[in-house]
């Protein structure tokens, strides 16, 4: 046999159905489509002339011809990687890459300028692009490179990517420090739900949970206006008689800037707990690992697990 007529990637596709057993899940970890990872299969039955594989209720069994291929392939791949990832290694001192985070506006609120001031410091030749967590090929983006890290609350991020907690934090109700409720230490359910409030659809996150717990009570807030996005939140907010609810982080770098007060919510509300996420394919890549120990370094709270785990 030509090792030189084998393709490469189809020996990783070999690797992983071996550990995986199922097409799913090895098109999950390697960010393929199933047909993709059929039809790899298919070409590698082809050129190694045998099954290879056989359809179980177990899953994907391997043959005696696979078993047989399996250690030497799975030694040839790791031996690879680790040859790769020695040339590869990162130094961020000296380094010019340029990184692609995923956020939402209100992260790059409270991110971005911790972010890049640290940056500077130790990696002066990094470069970031930050890009929406809200757009539609996020998960695809994510899966091919484009975007290498993303950083929120982010609920659509399922199998075949990676997490690490940073951080919980809980809802409050923003309001300007001249407003009629502002006097009150404490609000109530009644006067909650009776003033006007503006409503931020941050598509792609999960922080309408506010109003699910509001629905279960029956109850809902009356909106009067209706925003994409938090940018404009603390301008309108400075001036006007409405109500925001509002992640605390957030929260805490309007007060001042904008003239605003915060008060705790009448009802119990689900903390926010925000990760960053990455996609496998990344998940071994020097300059990845550093970033990845980077943020952690400087968002994470020290009460979240630093483990790195599968979502």
């Amino acid at each position: 046999m030509d090792v030189s007529k084998i393709d490469l990637n189809l020996l990783v596709v070999f690797h992983h159905l071996l550990l995986q057993k199922r097409v799913s899940a090895v098109a999950d970890v390697l960010g393929m489509s199933q047909p993709a990872v059929s039809s790899a299969l298919g070409r590698l039955r082809v050129r190694l002339g045998d099954e290879l594989f056989l359809r179980t209720q177990g899953g994907m069994e391997p043959t005696p011809y696979a078993l047989q291929l399996a250690e030497p392939v799975a030694v040839a791949l790791d031996g690879l990687q680790q040859a790769l990832n020695v040339r590869a290694a990162f130094d961020p001192a000296s380094s010019t890459r340029r990184f692609t985070i995923a956020m939402t506006d209100v992260g790059e609120m409270y991110f971005l300028p911790v972010l890049i001031d640290a940056l500077a410091r130790a990696a002066p030749g990094v470069t970031l692009q930050v890009v929406s967590v809200t757009q539609a090929s996020l998960k695809d983006d994510m899966a091919t490179g484009r975007i290498d890290l993303a950083m929120g609350l982010l609920p659509q991020l399922q199998a075949g990517f990676f997490q690490q907690a940073l951080f919980k934090q809980k809802y409050i109700c923003l309001m300007r420090q001249a407003h009629p409720l502002a006097g009150k230490n404490k609000l109530n359910m009644s006067a909650f739900t009776e003033a006007e409030h503006v409503r931020i659809l941050a598509s792609g996150t999960g922080h309408g949970r506010v109003d699910v717990a509001l629905e279960q009570k029956g109850l809902r807030r009356r909106f009067r206006l209706t925003v994409p996005h938090y940018v404009a939140l603390g301008d309108v907010l400075s001036h006007s008689d409405l109500l925001a609810t509002v992640p605390e982080r957030f929260a805490d770098r309007t007060l001042l800037p904008f003239g605003l007060v915060k008060r705790d919510l009448p009802m119990a509300v689900d903390e926010s707990a925000i990760h960053q996420f990455w996609h496998s394919r990344l998940h071994r890549d020097p300059g990845h690992q550093w970033l990845r120990r980077f943020t952690h370094t400087l968002f994470g709270d020290g009460k979240a697990p630093k483990d790195e785990q599968p979502v």
